[in-house]
């Protein structure tokens, strides 16, 4: 049995997973700055209750941040997914 063929072989999966887990942290990572961002920008003195206009800035802060999030994830599937087309269409 030929080793070194068996680690080419599995070099592309792990590399895949580290890239995947990579833009697992990134992703995390932006969640926590946003997070921080929306709390610095509209959190004026913290209190038992969040105003009216606090808490409307607060929940459009949240969603255009789950709208961008959304399309980030779709676009880093896209990316994957052609990805894995062209190593197959290559290997083919």
């Amino acid at each position: 049995i030929n080793m070194e063929n068996q680690g080419a072989t599995a070099d592309p999966q792990l590399q895949q997973f580290i890239e995947i887990e990579s833009q697992k942290q990134r992703f995390q990572q932006l969640v926590h700055q946003m997070t921080e961002v929306c709390w610095e920008k509209y959190m004026d003195k913290p209190g038992p209750k969040l105003d009216s206009r606090t808490e409307i800035c607060f929940v459009n802060c949240v969603e255009r941040f789950i709208d961008t999030s959304q399309f980030i994830l779709n676009r880093l599937e896209q990316t994957q997914r052609s990805k894995v087309s062209f190593s197959e269409s290559m290997s083919e």
